[in-house]
């Protein structure tokens, strides 16, 4: 007989276990909650043959458990350790990129959490009657909390790269709303992510000519598009005219629509269009 006793504090990861071993499929089991002096406790038997089954059962839902219940604190205690230098807001923001870049991998990462958790309770299990979950999820899931570091970095990054660029569009908005405009309208031909200026009587402007000398441009980048940018910039119309020949908002024309606002007008059906 192979006996298990999983000791912790947390009535929610007790109820959680307990729900579990009630509707597993792990035959040949019996199982009791108990408080003794320190810690409540889910005592385990098994009275199976098959003692790797029965480790390997009780390793998933272990690792089931820290991935659908404490998942979301490790990620808040990393992200406060680490960058405990961002407000309250800012690591709260992080914390949605998390979100959002585990939803993006989600079997991807998973599978690596969980493999990386069940081999952690197996070897335990293995070799121990008794799992302290607290101090084993503390010191013994280095692997696991590396995946969750990774997550956080990236998450940081992308925080960082969102702050700068929305600082770059209110500096540009601002610079576009102090001056005045230096003609009346210009046409934004975009398609495939790449841009033609034309003017009031549908010349081509030449946006890399050096007479524009690219002085808006930053680290922010819109590739071929970046002196679109700067020439408008540069040209000040009181109306732009996008001519969005294959109908799709990017990125860079959401900055257009941010920075110029009320001067864009976007046109999915015109001769413009149809020329190109």
């Amino acid at each position: 007989m192979k006996s298990l006793c999983i000791k912790t504090n947390n009535s929610n990861l007790l109820d959680y276990l307990t729900n579990e071993l009630k509707n597993s499929d792990l035959k040949d089991i019996c199982f009791c909650r108990n408080q003794f002096k320190y810690y409540k406790n889910i005592i385990i038997h098994y009275l199976g043959k098959d003692d790797d089954y029965f480790i390997y059962k009780i390793s998933s839902l272990l690792s089931f458990l820290v991935v659908d219940e404490l998942e979301d604190d490790f990620l808040k205690k990393i992200i406060f350790q680490n960058y405990f230098y961002f407000d309250f807001n800012e690591r709260a923001k992080i914390l949605e990129i998390c979100y959002d870049i585990i939803t993006e991998s989600l079997f991807e990462l998973f599978d690596k959490k969980f493999n990386v958790l069940l081999k952690d309770f197996s070897e335990f299990i293995v070799a121990n009657k008794t799992i302290l979950l607290n101090g084993f999820l503390n010191f013994r899931v280095k692997d696991y909390i590396s995946i969750l570091e990774n997550i956080v970095n990236e998450a940081v990054n992308a925080y960082i790269v969102e702050k700068e660029y929305l600082e770059f569009v209110s500096l540009l908005k601002l610079y576009v709303n102090s001056q005045t405009p230096k003609c009346e309208s210009l046409h934004l031909v975009y398609t495939s992510s790449n841009s033609v200026l034309l003017d009031e009587d549908k010349n081509v402007i030449n946006t890399s000519d050096e007479i524009f000398k690219a002085k808006f441009l930053s680290d922010i980048s819109f590739s071929s598009n970046d002196y679109a940018l700067n020439s408008l910039l540069t040209l000040l119309p009181k109306k732009i005219y996008i001519h969005l020949i294959d109908g799709y908002i990017d990125e860079f024309i959401t900055t257009l629509q941010l920075v110029f606002e009320k001067r864009i007008e976007l046109c999915l059906d015109c001769n413009n269009c149809k020329i190109y």
